[in-house]
């Protein structure tokens, strides 16, 4: 879970913050008027979350075409389950 922090402290504390995240693994969420902004992760946390995001890409479009159907967008699917389920799949702050 990521510790929030809003804007203007991240910026005067930013060396302390990317230590914790660079040596300890930590997660901040930057919030700027109570609402999520950014989030600062490590390197290793962002590769991690982009190999994630093409898989899933490739599973869907592989899924897709064994049911003869075209691919969509990731964001049609997204808008698709929050309509359905009447659930936002958003960061909340």
């Amino acid at each position: 879970m990521a510790t929030q922090v809003g804007a203007a402290e991240a910026r005067r504390r930013l060396g302390a913050l990317l230590a914790r995240v660079q040596y300890a693994g930590e997660r901040f969420l930057i919030t700027r008027d109570g609402k999520a902004a950014a989030a600062l992760v490590s390197v290793e946390d962002l590769e991690r979350v982009e190999k994630l995001e093409e898989l899933l890409d490739v599973l869907l479009v592989r899924l897709l075409q064994a049911q003869g159907e075209e691919p969509v967008p990731v964001e049609d699917l997204i808008e698709q389950y929050e309509h359905l389920f009447d659930k936002s799949l958003a960061v909340k702050s």
